[in-house]
């Protein structure tokens, strides 16, 4: 295995947010989230770096011992944003991990899983981690187009990704997909090879990325190859209030467990 491959992390953490304004600086168990997803990503990866449009947040950042990188208010993704601060940074990295800012309990297992497939395939340009689909959240799950479904190949890569559900089971009730289907759904971390990540940026943006809202279908539709990681943590992505008071509780019962073992 090539263990000479040099690895960046970089977080896009912006201000601005229709639905949870400034979360990036909300406070769980006292700690920015921002500085949390840091601590985490930080012990994986050779270089950590958050990428922002504000002030704010850039010197929570700079505060908390990580660098923080300015970028601009226009970006229309995530990648993007993380292209230029990759660009900024003057990285020599090999390959870029773009970690979300409002996953703090993004698990070190699942950066190493991102990690390991190029580490076992130099060749791979793309790669994404997927989650089996939990029967506990029941089939109307399955229906929430927030929760984006991907189909994949028997070498593990992806053949496409969906807000709808995919696949369709023909000749099955419905209700009974679950038993007689595996289905996954897409956990939002990416990692490029860095001159991969320069290429898909400047693509224009296709049908299938207009139609669905999801920018890896540009890359799928422009002939990149998306290879997968299989995760099983679950993690808890903060995208308003209430799911920080989740993500307080959360916390909360597993500092009881860690005392309780003490």
């Amino acid at each position: 295995m090539n263990n000479d491959i040099k690895f960046a992390a970089i977080i896009p953490a912006r201000y601005g947010s229709s639905r949870f304004p400034g979360k990036p600086l909300a406070k769980i168990g006292g700690v920015e989230m921002i500085v949390r997803v840091c601590r985490r990503v930080a012990e994986c990866v050779d270089e950590t770096f958050v990428a922002t449009d504000d002030e704010r947040i850039y010197d929570c950042v700079e505060k908390a011992g990580f660098r923080a990188i300015m970028t601009s208010e226009s970006h229309r993704s995530g990648t993007d944003r993380v292209q230029e601060a990759y660009l900024k940074s003057k990285s020599d990295a090999d390959v870029i991990i773009n970690v979300q800012g409002d996953e703090p309990f993004i698990a070190p297992e699942q950066i190493e899983a991102l990690k390991s497939i190029f580490i076992r395939n130099p060749e791979t340009t793309l790669a994404t981690l997927v989650r089996p689909f939990d029967k506990r959240n029941g089939f109307d799950a399955l229906f929430d187009p927030n929760k984006v479904k991907v189909v994949l190949s028997d070498s593990g890569e992806a053949l496409y990704f969906s807000r709808s559900i995919i696949p369709y089971v023909r000749g099955v009730h419905h209700t009974e997909w679950l038993e007689t289907t595996s289905y996954f759904t897409h956990i939002g971390i990416y990692a490029y090879k860095a001159s991969t990540l320069c290429e898909i940026t400047s693509l224009p943006q296709t049908s299938l990325e207009k139609a669905e809202s999801l920018e890896q279908l540009r890359w799928l539709q422009n002939g990149y190859r998306i290879k997968t990681a299989l995760s099983t943590f679950q993690t808890i992505g903060i995208d308003t209030e209430d799911d920080l008071r989740r993500a307080e509780k959360f916390l909360e019962d597993a500092e009881t467990k860690i005392n309780h073992k003490d």
